[in-house]
């Protein structure tokens, strides 16, 4: 494992206006002041957090993922971002992870927020992806899947491996919320021994909803090593793969887990 350079951009985002949100972001990418390895994006960042998904999904290899493919081309960085995906008559809040070398992979959103009525209008996700980038195992997440601490859980072998390194969990989580968000992300990072980031939006949406950010980034002692307030702005922080082994090792509570997987 190198240590990881991620940018974690949060923003406002257009109410239903794909074209000014990529150009938006775009911009926002251009202007990070030095070369990552990892772009994370809003949930729903092309839309908004809706509910019209008739109206403003695409299918895959449109639009959006062609101008993530062209981004991390450009870049040299992994783009990662949901958006809303058709696929036949389904519907997915489907987080993709677009790579420099063309691949795109994808997860779509587990736990789907019925208060809205998210899962009147898109289908759960039924697999969980762990992505790879320089050596780091990346479990990608999306907005409610937070407060289900069973779904992330990190497993490890009595040899000290890991399902995971890094886990992160792109969001349009409201401001009316934000203190379960304060206190969930660095609950995972804990229990889970990794790093794990929160991407959030700010402004108000279409429906108006209002969002605070509140991004942060945080290590596996819950230590808060960067956050994002409540203002658009961009997040740069490095992973540094040495000081998560020698957590590991030193603090190795993991050894005391109990052992069980999802049916």
């Amino acid at each position: 494992m190198e240590n990881l350079k991620v940018a974690g951009i949060q923003s406002s985002v257009y109410w239903h206006d794909r074209g000014s949100n990529l150009a938006m972001f775009e911009e926002k990418i251009w202007e990070l002041e030095s070369a990552v390895d990892l772009i994370v994006l809003p949930e729903m960042f092309t839309t908004g957090f809706t509910m019209e998904a008739e109206r403003v999904a695409e299918h895959m290899n449109m639009d959006t993922t062609k101008w993530m493919k062209q981004m991390a081309s450009q870049t040299k960085a992994v783009i990662t971002g949901s958006v809303v995906i058709r696929e036949g008559e389904k519907y997915f809040n489907r987080l993709l992870w677009a790579t420099p070398d063309g691949e795109v992979l994808h997860y779509d959103k587990r736990h789907l927020f019925r208060m809205a009525k998210e899962d009147a209008h898109y289908n759960m996700g039924t697999t969980q992806p762990i992505f790879d980038l320089k050596g780091w195992k990346i479990l990608p997440q999306v907005c409610f899947d937070l407060r289900f601490p069973v779904w992330s859980r990190n497993r490890a072998t009595k040899e000290g491996g890991f399902d995971y390194d890094f886990s992160f969990y792109v969001a349009s989580w409201p401001a009316a919320r934000s203190t379960a968000w304060d206190v969930l992300l660095p609950a995972r990072a804990v229990e889970n021994w990794c790093y794990t980031l929160g991407l959030n939006r700010v402004g108000t949406d279409g429906n108006e909803v209002a969002y605070n950010g509140h991004s942060g980034l945080y290590d596996f002692k819950g230590n808060r090593i960067c956050f994002g307030g409540e203002t658009e702005m961009t997040l740069l922080f490095t992973l540094n793969a040495d000081q998560l082994h020698e957590y590991r090792e030193k603090f190795p509570a993991w050894k005391d887990a109990d052992a069980f997987r999802l049916g």
